[in-house]
């Protein structure tokens, strides 16, 4: 599984409500086409953008999806909301 865990802090909370943002560990070695089409699959819903960064041996994606899509829908589903 590519996906490990969502991450939730009060700064990504406001991503999830203001910009349609929602960030997830995954891992190292996962391409950004690898993860736009795990959370596709997984939640039904349409990736617009994916960026990612890598630090201290992990990497988190930060996956934009398109405006049909509220992210906050999907971090309901997860119980971050």
């Amino acid at each position: 599984m590519i996906l490990q865990k969502a991450k939730s802090t009060e700064k990504i909370v406001r991503m999830i409500e203001a910009e349609n943002i929602i960030v997830f560990e995954t891992s190292r070695s996962s391409k950004k086409q690898d993860i736009k089409n795990e959370i596709e699959k997984v939640f039904n819903v349409k990736v617009e953008a994916i960026n990612t960064h890598n630090r201290k041996n992990k990497k988190t994606a930060y996956v934009k999806l398109k405006p049909e899509f509220p992210a906050i829908d999907v971090a309901t589903k997860l119980g971050m909301m």
